[in-house]
């Protein structure tokens, strides 16, 4: 640990040289107007202009991973009468729709595009089953939610999707097709999960969704969560609301004027509604409500409600929430009641104990959801950490284990009810029994990673923290050929559920991580041995702010020397060993923006390639800074720049020293337009370089490591990448969904673009391709590209293709048309043809080295011709013999 005193003289020093803080508020721009459904629409529609017409659109992406792990899910639908099919699907937090007609065996993807692919809920209309309907928007507004764009239905089990309006409410918690009337259906929303909106309550549509009417609403901060209809009467509903909003400092609590939070129920069909508390806790103390009736005894109803009422603090010590954050206080939590006469009057039936209260952990509102059993109105069961059932209406409850934690849908059998279907933050379950569960985490890949990067071994490991799972890292294996990357099991790694690493470029066992809100260690990889290397907080700092994804960085000069971000800047020059802090707080550092979770805070760190000690930082509060030498004097760079907006990427050239580019994200004001910049002199002055890229938020930007016009940029949308430096962009599309990426970085050495998703899993892209295109002349015809050399298998037979390496060739046309393909032997003679149609932009080719069903063609020298209306050339390339390897 640093001397102090050595420490004070060091702080006394930086204070008084460093006041060059030009705070540039003044320039700044006013806040950004929330994105109005109008301009998500028209920007969704530009991105797939640009997906479409993209010359790489052919480029693919490879999925890497993992093979082991599956993701959070938040509602599931099963056709009946099962028997007679097997069919689910299972919705998405943020990995769109899947499919199953195996009951589990395989699943397909039905929903990969769209103005979201995030999913609060799911319906099929009783009347005709192929008929779903998905509302966008994870309700559970979790750190990582993604917001939606409304409802979609499709009419054919899944293949053909219309989106039908609601496109701000952000957020669907609950569908309800009427039972008797498909054109009639509501839909409960949340609406915004960041900011006060209009578009929340109860919509309803009798035309199928051709128009929609609010036939309840509360307030601005108040969304409806729950909705169920009479099975007798579906004129008969009940809704529950939840006022409740996210700040960026704050999870979603309860504030002390709050008494949006109701159950309400109409008679009419929605004509008019009334409250129905009587028995509930106050309005102040209720939260998130979950509600259902038994299809058997429709008057008998239950409500799970996360219960504000304070606890005593019986023990009198600090106390913590599960990410060992300072708590305000202990609640009764997760709180069940009954009624028996449709809802007019209530009672707890759950007991005060500390099963109850630990049900939900210390974030009861992003669970909120129960079940009662059709037939039987004693056994329900409430989503919460675990799958909890409870046979004595309410009063005790037990686990039903087995699965993955965190639980946000079930659906129940009402022919079978031991038949169960579950979902949560790792997957699919399936009981049938009502007691043991089989899983599906290995077929299902909607991982959702926080971050990435990358290793220098041979072969090289992908790193990253997958929510609600831990970290992990997986193995990247070229041996069959740079198009052929195999999806891998990952195993774990150090660090947590929300940790940025960095892995020493010259020793791949020295791993280094972050935990928890900027906690961070070293492990050796080979031992085992982990160290906490976390900075001590300094003389005079009450503790240290680390946003949930704190960002550190191994110096580009010394892989020795970290720096790491709270509020501060921090140095180690001895990997951790001895810290000293090396900046002011460079956030605003405001008393009232500070609560339960870390904020103000410093996001992204970036030093210069090519001169030590020239640092960028961007905190989460809008503030960017630069230091020139090494802490000394830091300098405000905000000019002109969107106020006050979350900084989510710097990145220091390595080609000019002045050169900076920045990524700003408006997903918690609720603005998702993209913000990219770039500056050619140390950040005092920015252009704005977003160009043509229609739609944010953007998550990330990084300059290609070898040509210095090549630009890559992460969006909600999936990939973007710039040929000229942010002049202009393409979309960078290939087989990818449409997803949340959240972290891109390029392999140095492998020449691969690697990124993670919040949904979808890693995937990988070889980039060699795209810096050959960048180099063709806009005038040129055509051009084929680099082609790796091919390998037959060791011997002939399916099982032996894994030791084959086909050929993968690629080819660049700037006009698309019909096109022939020779492969022409060393003598000349044409071994091979093919005709096809090409595409403009980058086309590929690949061929299984097979001259008919039996033959296999001779080792040696050929050339690949490719010839068509306006462009004509041929390439050599080698064909080898696998040999056995022992």
């Amino acid at each position: 640990m640093t001397n102090r005193r050595t420490t004070r003289l060091n702080l006394f020093l930086l204070f008084f040289v460093s006041v060059v803080f030009c705070n540039n508020s003044a320039f700044s721009q006013e806040v950004v107007e929330k994105t109005s459904a109008k301009q998500r629409a028209e920007s969704y529609e530009k991105h797939k202009q640009l997906t479409e017409n993209s010359v790489f659109k052919n480029l693919p992406w490879q999925f890497i991973g993992p093979s082991n792990v599956s993701g959070r899910m938040t509602d599931v639908e099963v056709v009946t009468p099962k028997g007679e099919n097997y069919t689910i699907y299972v919705a998405g937090a943020s990995g769109g729709i899947w499919k199953t007609k195996n009951e589990g065996i395989t699943w397909i993807p039905v929903f990969e595009h769209g103005m979201s692919t995030a999913f609060g809920d799911l319906a099929l209309d009783p009347q005709n089953q192929n008929v779903i309907w998905a509302g966008t928007g994870e309700a559970n507004i979790f750190r990582s939610s993604n917001a939606g764009a409304g409802i979609y239905r499709s009419k054919d089990a899944g293949k053909i999707w219309e989106h039908l309006g609601l496109t701000n409410t952000n957020t669907i918690a609950r569908i309800l097709v009427h039972p008797e009337n498909s054109d009639v259906v509501y839909v409960a929303a949340g609406g915004n999960e960041w900011t006060n909106d209009k578009e929340r309550g109860i919509y309803k549509t009798e035309d199928g969704g051709r128009s929609w009417n609010k036939i309840l609403y509360v307030d601005e901060k108040t969304g409806a969560y729950d909705l169920i209809i009479h099975p007798e009467n579906p004129e008969i509903m009940y809704a529950t609301t939840w006022q409740r909003i996210r700040k960026k400092w704050n999870d979603p609590r309860n504030e002390d004027d709050y008494t949006g939070s109701n159950i309400f129920k109409t008679s009419d069909g929605g004509k008019n509604w009334k409250k129905i508390n009587s028995g509930l806790p106050d309005g102040k103390f209720r939260g998130r409500i979950g509600i259902d009736l038994c299809k058997s005894s429709p008057n008998t109803l239950y409500a799970f409600i996360d219960n504000y009422e304070k606890l005593p603090n019986e023990t009198g010590e600090d106390q913590s929430d599960a990410y060992g954050r300072p708590s305000s206080g202990r609640i009764k939590g997760a709180t069940v009641y009954r009624s028996d006469n449709g809802g007019e009057d209530w009672r707890q039936v759950s007991e005060k104990n500390t099963y109850m209260e630990g049900l939900s952990g210390t974030y009861g509102w992003v669970f909120g959801q129960m079940r009662v059993d059709p037939v039987n109105p004693d056994k329900i069961f409430v989503l919460g950490l675990y799958l909890n059932v409870s046979e004595d209406g309410g009063k005790t409850f037990r686990t039903l284990d087995g699965m993955h934690m965190d639980h946000h849908g079930l659906w129940i059998d009402p022919k079978n009810t031991d038949y169960i279907v579950n979902v949560n933050d790792g997957g699919v379950a399936i009981s049938y029994d009502g007691e043991n569960f089989r899983t599906f985490y290995d077929n299902l890949p909607l991982v959702q990673f926080f971050n990435i990067n990358v290793d220098m071994a041979e072969p090289f490991h992908v790193y990253g923290s997958v929510q609600d799972h831990g970290s992990y890292r997986g193995v990247v294996d070229l041996s069959r050929g740079r198009n052929n990357i195999q999806p891998v099991e990952f195993e774990s790694a150090p660090g947590g559920e929300g940790s940025n690493h960095f892995i020493d470029p010259n020793n791949p066992d020295k791993v280094y991580s972050a935990g928890f809100y900027g906690t961070i260690s070293k492990t050796n990889m080979k031992t085992g041995q982990s160290k906490n290397i976390m900075p001590p907080t300094p003389d005079g700092v009450d503790k240290l702010r680390g946003q949930w994804l704190a960002p550190f960085i191994l110096s580009p000069h010394n892989p020795g020397i970290i720096y790491h971000g709270t509020q501060f800047v921090h140095r180690s020059m001895n990997e951790g060993e001895t810290w000293e802090r090396i900046s002011p707080d460079l956030t605003y550092n405001d008393a009232d923006k500070k609560g339960d979770i870390p904020y103000q805070t410093i996001f992204t760190i970036s030093e210069s390639p090519l001169k030590f000690g020239l640092i960028y930082a961007g905190t989460d509060d809008g503030r960017v800074w630069v230091t020139q030498n090494s802490g000394t004097e830091w300098q405000e760079i905000n000019k002109k720049l969107p106020f006050r907006k979350w900084v989510s990427q710097m990145e220091a050239s390595r080609f000019a020293e002045g050169r900076v580019y920045m990524s700003q994200n408006g997903k918690r004001d609720d603005d998702f337009a993209a913000y990219i910049w770039k500056s050619e002199d140390y950040g005092q002055n920015w252009e704005d370089i977003t160009g043509n890229i229609p739609c944010g938020p953007v998550n990330v930007i990084r300059e290609d490591p070898v040509n210095e016009n090549i630009l890559y940029v992460g969006t909600d949308y999936g990939v973007y990448i710039s040929l000229n430096r942010g002049e202009s962009w393409s979309s960078l599309p290939g087989n990818l969904p449409t997803t949340y990426v959240h972290d891109l970085v390029i392999h140095p050495r492998e020449d691969y673009a690697v990124i993670g998703t919040h949904g979808r899993g890693a995937w990988a892209m070889d980039i060699r391709f795209i810096r050959e295109v960048a180099e063709i002349d806009p005038q040129t015809a055509g051009k084929i590209l680099t082609i790796e050399d091919c390998r037959l298998p060791v011997r002939p037979g399916r099982w032996f293709r894994r030791t084959a390496k086909d050929l993968y060739a690629s080819f660049y046309l700037r006009s698309e048309g019909k096109y022939s393909v020779e492969i022409i032997g060393e003598n000349g003679s044409i071994e091979k043809s093919f005709d096809f149609n090409a595409d403009k932009g980058l086309n590929f080719f690949s061929w299984d080295l097979m001259l008919n069903e039996d033959e296999m063609i001779e080792p040696g020298k050929y050339k690949l011709k490719i010839t068509g209306s306006d462009f004509s050339g041929e390439k050599e390339f080698s064909i080898t013999q696998a040999q056995w390897r022992r």
